[in-house]
């Protein structure tokens, strides 16, 4: 496990570390050397700018080149990573910038025992960012390798800043990467070792671990109260559902907030079966439960003064003698029945019952999150989430806070005009608009409706961004990568104002 300290040296020349990171800007003369490279050049006698050039660095944001010292420095390898332009006149360094930047540049340093970044680091924000991108770029998951092929991640890495905080922003980076680190390892799990109930019990352990109060509701407890989404969503599977409640409280907490995690444990579409190519990566389907858990652990460890609860909605989607089917009817936890048309559009019955469930809590706001909709793919690709939500201010308020936790997010409509498409001709609503049309958000206004009045609610759509199915890139690895974890967490440092 890579571990992660500051050092105030000013003297990156004499700084002992086996590979000293630094950062170059794409410049109309060349590549030029960012804050916290001072005496390089001097200390390479002039010469390394002429190097950069020669082996064709041009400083492009995401460029790495490794160039040996031959003893001119401490560090015998130094590594430089390309920044793109420098900010304007004024302008500080982009918090998300330097994290991926820290993150590229680690992962090019796999297997490497000490690592010195000595890139911008002149305020606790840049620390936090460097250290919080080093860290995730680190992450690898070894689990059920045998070969040994993969190089070990990076043992220590140290940000060379005098900043002042410098400490407490490292500290927070170390809790938070711990956080999505653990909604890494809770996705790439396959769902052979990843059952409802399993998960429910690694958040029971980690979760009381972390402070957390945590309680879980079995099958039998589900149809006893009247959890009709989750309980006709699981009932086709060998491995019963669960509903975990995650609660932390603090005493001088003002602000309530409530997350709800869409988690099926692996998604077949139920009987109406999705096709093989659509399912080989639905072990990612619970992505939106292991957020809430993971922000929640980290919430619980960074003291917050917020009280928080989470819901992770888990059950597997699996077609059997027992399984729901199309035009079957259900009574939710909110007391509406719903018509089932497509089993495959489960995400949203069993996040009906939680959002429900939360608003007995009374928070001042619901988020719930999920990978729900492959029209969220098609509107908004990979990368950036989808944000809807019953309160204007609400939803740009989310997708700031995403933008800030450098996770992308984009505010989308919930228009009127496609509600009546949800109608069913003999239950409350209809869990799937007959059109294909607008499907991300359908599926949101058919959440929406078990929202009640008075309560603020916003929906997240990351079915993109919480697994890589391409290749590693900044700080993000192939295969499961902790989307929307952060977010969470920083809306609920805003709640703690």
């Amino acid at each position: 496990m890579t571990t992660v300290r500051v050092n105030s040296t000013d003297n990156v020349v004499s700084f002992e570390t086996d590979a000293l990171v630094v950062g170059v800007h794409s410049g109309e003369d060349g590549p030029r050397l960012a804050p916290g490279a001072e005496g390089l050049d001097d200390a390479l006698n002039g010469k390394l700018a002429a190097t950069l050039d020669a082996i064709g660095v041009k400083g492009r944001s995401g460029e790495v080149a490794k160039v040996p010292t031959f003893g001119a420095l401490a560090a015998p390898l130094l590594v430089v990573v390309g920044l793109g332009d420098a900010p304007a006149d004024g302008a500080g360094y982009d918090a998300e910038a330097l994290r991926r930047t820290a993150g590229v540049a680690v992962r090019a340093l796999a297997g490497t025992a000490r690592v010195a970044l000595a890139l911008p680091a002149a305020d606790a924000r840049q620390v936090g960012a460097l250290a919080l991108g080093g860290l995730l770029g680190a992450y690898s998951f070894t689990k059920y390798r045998t070969d040994g092929e993969q190089p070990a991640p990076v043992g220590e890495l140290t940000v060379l800043s005098g900043a002042e905080d410098a400490q407490a922003a490292v500290e927070r980076a170390v809790t938070v990467s711990e956080s999505v680190s653990l909604v890494r390892d809770l996705v790439n799990t396959p769902p052979s070792d990843l059952w409802p109930a399993r998960f429910a019990e690694i958040a029971e352990q980690t979760g009381s671990a972390a402070g957390l109060s945590v309680e879980v509701l079995d099958e039998k407890a589900l149809k006893e109260g009247g959890y009709g989404g989750i309980v006709a969503v699981g009932q086709g599977s060998a491995n019963p559902p669960r509903l975990v409640r995650l609660a932390y409280s603090h005493p001088e907490a003002a602000k309530t907030v409530a997350f709800v995690g869409k988690g099926i444990t692996f998604d077949s579409g139920g009987l109406s079966l999705k096709p093989s190519a659509s399912m080989d990566w639905m072990k990612s389907d619970m992505g939106g439960a292991g957020a809430v858990f993971g922000a929640l652990v980290a919430i619980a460890k960074l003291g917050l003064k917020v009280n928080a609860v989470g819901y992770l909605c888990l059950a597997e989607n699996m077609p059997s003698g027992t399984a729901q089917r199309p035009s079957d009817v259900f009574t939710s936890f909110a007391g509406k029945t719903v018509e089932v048309l497509d089993t495959d559009a489960e995400g949203r019955l069993v996040l009906i019952d939680g959002i429900a469930r939360a608003a007995q809590d009374s928070p001042d706001v619901i988020v719930d999150v999920a990978t729900l909709t492959g029209a969220q793919l098609v509107a908004l690709g990979w990368r950036t989430s989808g944000v809807m939500s019953n309160d204007d201010a609400l939803r740009e308020e989310v997708v700031e806070v995403a933008g800030e936790q450098g996770e992308g997010a984009w505010g989308m409509p919930l228009p009127e005009e496609l509600r009546k498409g949800l109608d069913s001709p003999v239950a409350d609503i209809a869990n799937l608009h007959p059109e294909r049309w607008g499907g991300m958000l359908t599926a949101a206004i058919f959440l929406r409706e078990f929202v009640p009045d008075g309560v603020r609610w916003a929906h997240i759509d990351m079915a993109g961004p919480a697994f890589n199915k391409g290749e590693a890139h900044g700080y993000t690895p192939k295969g499961g990568t902790g989307a929307i974890t952060r977010t969470l967490v920083g809306l609920a440092e805003r709640y703690a104002g």
